[in-house]
């Protein structure tokens, strides 16, 4: 992948999160239960215990679809990574770490190349667009991750 490329992206996200690290990995390495909690990844399928199929959907009208295959699971270190391939191909991960009052400090990383056809034809014009659906993507995820984490907390 190169930088310059229109269909290349490199995201980064923070999310403070108010519950421990050891939580939060618990949540997040439960992927096919994305869907209950972040809104956009629309349905999750496990195809076997390392691997998965996922579909997003975000402000835009399009979906997308990946394969996602474990890379590194780690809750000693916080850290969950994954390949994709599909729509997108190239890599995601969370780094977990303390954070302030107990809480934990989410660190998304990702870096892509888009493989849709329609979306590497819009590479330039929609470039704007589709950095925005995903922040928008990306804000709507820590949100509802909050409410989770507030919620099984109340439970307790």
């Amino acid at each position: 992948m190169r930088l310059s490329d229109p269909n290349h992206y490199r995201f980064r996200s923070r999310w403070v999160l108010p519950a421990a690290p050891e939580a939060v990995y618990r949540v997040l390495e439960r992927a096919e239960e994305y869907p209950r909690w972040w809104r956009q990844v629309r349905e999750v399928t496990p195809v076997d215990e390392d691997s998965g199929t996922a579909r997003f959907r975000s402000l835009i009208p399009y979906d997308l679809w990946v394969t996602a295959r474990a890379r590194r699971r780690d809750p000693v270190a916080g850290v969950l990574e994954i390949e994709m391939s599909g729509d997108l191909e190239g890599w995601a991960r969370w780094t977990l770490t303390p954070g302030p009052g107990g809480g934990t400090v989410a660190r998304y990383d990702q870096e892509v190349e888009v493989r849709r056809p329609l979306m590497r034809r819009l590479a330039v014009p929609g470039r704007p667009a589709f950095v925005l659906n995903h922040a928008l993507m990306m804000r709507a995820g820590r949100r509802g991750l909050v409410r989770l984490l507030n919620d099984r907390r109340a439970a307790v």
